[in-house]
């Protein structure tokens, strides 16, 4: 186990982890506080929490989103994948 310290919106995270897990967290960190500056910049924004909240939101709906992207391709193959079955078979019984 590896222990890291993460700085997120000024406070500081020690986190053990195992090694594996410590770019994506370093890099979740970046985006978080990125997407802080972002909204602190675009909004007047003056508790913490509430920018915490925004980047939160901002997260969780991008996860959904992908979410149903990847239903709606799956979906989509699916449809596919049965219209070249149906092709195959014809083209066998023929």
């Amino acid at each position: 186990m590896l222990k890291i310290k993460l700085s997120i919106a000024n406070r500081v995270y020690p986190l053990t982890i195992a090694p594996e897990q410590e770019e994506g967290l370093r890099k979740a960190a970046k985006n978080i506080e990125t997407m802080i500056a972002k909204f602190e910049q675009s909004y007047s924004v003056r508790d913490k929490q509430d920018v915490l909240a925004m980047c939160a939101l901002q997260f969780a709906t991008q996860v959904e989103q992908k979410q149903i992207d990847k239903e709606v391709v799956s979906e989509q193959v699916e449809h596919k994948l049965n219209a070249l079955n149906a092709l195959l078979h014809e083209q066998l019984n023929s």
